[in-house]
């Protein structure tokens, strides 16, 4: 059986300000909110830098699966300008999904956060993220996720 070749990318941590986080309302998709991301940081080996403020677009469907939508501009440490959008869910059982609404920290075997991640860049020194397709998984933190994101093939 193959193995599906891959390489640690980045590690990403993001700030959330919860506090000021939107409430659009029930939807026909489930509730809409919208929290905004106020900045952090990413490390890897090809890339580091920090994050400038984005947003995540948050749905929380009928079925309990809380479904993410991010968008952010990542700066390079040498000044390079960075679009990363990544789409994923977080998901939880039906006490801890309710534990996790009032703002609990959950313990890391009760959920499963997973992203697929895309990048745009227009800085030639970073021109190879426009091809990277990526995978991660995610961990609850107080001030926000991190991220583990790996490189697919």
């Amino acid at each position: 059986m193959d193995q599906l070749a891959h390489k640690h990318l980045m590690t990403l941590a993001l700030d959330v300000d919860f506090a000021s986080m939107l409430v659009i309302g029930r939807t026909p998709a489930g509730l809409r909110r919208i929290a905004p991301v106020t900045g952090g940081h990413f490390s890897g080996e090809r890339l580091a830098g920090t994050v400038l403020p984005g947003a995540d677009w948050v749905i929380n469907r009928p079925d309990g699966v809380m479904v993410i939508d991010v968008r952010l501009a990542l700066k390079t440490h040498d000044g390079a300008l960075i679009y990363a959008s990544y789409q994923g869910r977080f998901l939880a059982g039906p006490d801890a999904m309710a534990r996790f609404a009032k703002g609990a920290l959950l313990e890391r075997h009760d959920y499963s956060l997973a992203i697929a991640a895309r990048f745009e860049c227009g800085d030639d020194r970073y021109a190879w993220l426009n091809n990277v397709i990526a995978v991660g998984t995610g961990e609850q933190t107080p001030s926000g996720p991190i991220y583990k994101i790996f490189e697919i093939g």
